[in-house]
């Protein structure tokens, strides 16, 4: 007797897996934790043969029977099923979209958590729809140009270059897996227009540095992105290298914070040295979210880091325009000009920075002989920013340190 969907709600799971039969070797295996499977079993070329038509939660019992139609018809061609869905599973994953699915696994570990969903929604969002059904060896770069102008139209020229570089990393990974011979998104180098140049507003007048310190130390928000607040000016990251802190990464005994390669933007571990201050701000925070992966977790369960926009909107809060006078980012600006101004070398500021060093030798030099500096440099810097503060006579940074 055919199935009808009264009974396969009703039939209850037992202790084994058993089958509800329906027609022309239709069934649907029952599970003991209550999963309903569809299944048909087939003839070919004397076999006896299965094929799995998905779960009836996704499936309803119309589109099973379809599915098995198709089958049959496939059988009456002398078609194996089994055999064209395997040959339908390869050539998708020959397409853009298969492929950048497969690289996007490949860094699900390695990138952080913003990196990779940006790269995702770059990828599936904005490329998918024009080029993800197309076998990825049939891509010229016409056909990606004309989704990046696309993105370009829209004023949005920083995007497009990202997209163009997430794209030749997906095309960079065919060629090593042998399903690609070059990368085209390099035949488009010059060929975009020009990044919009980025400038991240920071208050450089000393005054100015005072108040928005005085002003973060009355943040009556949430106390992850108070302290995130707090700790900023101190350390003076990247914000998602400060929001992407783990305790794991912060040794309080020897006053370090050792970021990993993968989330760093350069792809290098770095070293921040924690000066007394950022010291009592992450021991007085570890009471409160130590028990959990990140210093600076969002509501809720501490599975996630604050968000991307979280910092920034802390700002705002306090009555900044993170437009136009200070950003997240702005706690680099700040250090980087008020550091040099006190007379620091270039090269140690550079380092505490976390920039790119383009002489290599130089820079395993620098990476290994300057950590007791900038130590120093970080005390220093910490007790100038107390001095800022309190607002009374500021003594520069050199005689501090």
């Amino acid at each position: 007797m055919p199935l009808n969907d009264t009974v396969i709600r009703n039939t209850k799971p037992q202790e084994r897996p058993f089958k509800l039969f329906d027609e022309r070797g239709l069934f649907l295996l029952v599970k003991p934790n209550g999963t309903r499977l569809w299944r048909f079993k087939y003839q070919f070329q004397g076999r006896e043969k299965l094929i799995s038509f998905g779960d009836y939660r996704d499936v309803p019992l119309r589109r099973a029977r379809d599915k098995r139609d198709e089958a049959r018809r496939l059988v009456a061609d002398g078609v194996d099923p089994s055999e064209q869905r395997q040959a339908e599973r390869a050539s998708r994953a020959d397409t853009f979209a298969g492929i950048a699915h497969e690289w996007l696994e490949t860094k699900r570990k390695v990138l952080s958590e913003g990196t990779w969903e940006r790269d995702r929604d770059q990828l599936v969002k904005v490329v998918g729809p024009h080029l993800g059904k197309k076998p990825i060896a049939t891509i010229e770069a016409p056909d990606l140009l004309a989704v990046l102008k696309k993105v370009e139209a829209k004023g949005r020229h920083d995007t497009a270059h990202r997209i163009r570089a997430v794209v030749g990393r997906v095309f960079r990974y065919a060629i090593a897996t042998g399903r690609a011979t070059r990368d085209i998104s390099a035949d488009l180098k010059g060929a975009l227009a020009a990044r919009n140049t980025r400038h991240h507003p920071g208050f450089t007048d000393p005054m100015r540095v005072g108040e928005l310190l005085r002003a973060i130390d009355g943040y009556a928000g949430q106390v992850s992105t108070g302290s995130a607040l707090k700790l900023a000016p101190y350390v003076f990251v990247r914000p998602v290298e400060l929001r992407s802190a783990e305790w794991a990464h912060i040794d309080l005994t020897n006053a370090e914070w050792r970021i990993p390669a993968e989330i760093m933007k350069m792809g290098e571990l770095h070293i921040v040295p924690l000066s007394r201050q950022a010291l009592a701000i992450l021991t007085e925070l570890k009471t409160i979210t130590g028990n959990g992966k990140f210093v600076f977790p969002a509501i809720g369960p501490n599975l996630r880091p604050l968000s991307e926009n979280t910092l920034n909107a802390g700002l705002r809060r306090l009555g900044y325009n993170t437009q136009t006078e200070h950003c997240a980012h702005g706690f680099r600006t700040t250090a980087s000009t008020l550091l040099n101004e006190q007379g620091y070398h270039p090269d140690l500021i550079e380092l505490q920075l976390a920039h790119a060093e383009r002489n290599k030798v130089r820079a395993a030099y620098n990476r290994a002989q300057r950590l007791d500096e900038r130590r120093r440099m970080m005390q220093a810097w910490a007790d100038y920013l107390d001095g800022l503060r309190i607002g009374g006579n500021v003594i520069p940074i050199r005689r501090l340190a």
